[in-house]
């Protein structure tokens, strides 16, 4: 179909417009990438960076030394695994009972589900169940609080309601109870959907700040988001604790910019490998036949 001259002015446009949206969205992680890579002594002498003359992974080679970085590394990894794995089993096993029509007292707690999306509890009563369950500065603390949503179980009910029963009922007939058909037929069949909601948990594990911050008072406990507060707080690099003296250290706003790109890359790997997932997993079930 032939563009009028209106049209093909409104697309041009409407490119150069975005284009330019998209340079100033991304301007701000081009820069802290550069600064991170460049030369102490440069980042010392000019005060604006676009491309650095000499490159360096003196920021890098600091921080994968620092006891203190690393093991904030290893909280994050813990959290955003164990946390994943024990988000989507409770999730996915909750959502499916819900989804089964002789369960009894199902109405009842779908509406407790939903009456948890309408009115949240707090911090504070949180936190004094925390404290009355003898998990405070305890990291199984921080996944308790996140273990699942009410959100996510109503859209994953979606997603099983959405499945024929007669998949169960043939399952039945094979001699599988609920939790085999369970594991061996819909769990299967959820791959979509799982690995949408494992990257919406995983995400959120990994980027844990202020539970964490609220039940962990240990600064060894501390995943990488609360280090990397302290490290944009602190204007020296005092918060690693005990570094190789033979390493000299960069700039403190290096080390900063470092230590953001290594707290997002895992996210930016990740991503692609679910995104074909992303949005099949996200729609899937919306629409009930």
């Amino acid at each position: 179909m032939k563009l009028s001259t209106g049209e093909k002015v409104f697309n041009i446009t409407n490119v150069v417009f975005l284009g330019l949206v998209a340079l100033v969205a991304m301007f701000p992680l081009y820069y802290v990438l550069i600064v991170s890579f460049t030369e102490p002594a440069e980042f010392v002498q000019k005060t604006i960076i676009i491309w650095p003359e000499d490159w360096s992974l003196d920021a890098y080679r600091y921080l994968l030394s620092a006891p203190t970085f690393m093991q904030a590394i290893g909280v994050s990894a813990f959290l955003a695994i164990v946390g994943t794995l024990c988000s989507l089993l409770v999730t996915s096993s909750f959502a499916y009972s819900l989804s089964r029509k002789k369960f009894k007292g199902r109405k009842i707690i779908l509406m407790l589900v939903l009456f948890t999306i309408l009115f949240g509890p707090g911090i504070i009563p949180n936190y004094l169940l925390i404290k009355e369950l003898g998990l405070l500065n305890s990291i199984w603390a921080v996944i308790l609080v996140s273990l699942t949503s009410g959100w996510y179980v109503i859209l994953m009910k979606g997603f099983y309601d959405s499945l024929p029963d007669s998949l169960i009922e043939a399952a039945m007939i094979d001699g599988c109870n609920d939790i085999t058909a369970w594991i061996r037929i819909i769990l299967p069949l959820s791959l979509p959907s799982i690995a949408a909601f494992g990257l919406f948990f995983a995400v959120a594990y990994w980027n844990q700040y202020s539970n964490a911050l609220l039940y962990l008072n240990d600064a060894s406990k501390w995943p990488i988001q609360v280090l990397l507060q302290n490290m944009l707080i602190d204007s020296s690099s005092s918060s690693l604790g005990d570094v190789d003296p033979l390493i000299k250290p960069p700039a403190s706003q290096q080390l900063k910019m470092a230590a953001v790109i290594i707290a997002i890359v895992p996210i930016l790997f990740v991503y692609p490998f679910l995104q074909k997932h992303f949005a099949k997993g996200v729609m899937i079930g919306s629409i009930k036949e």
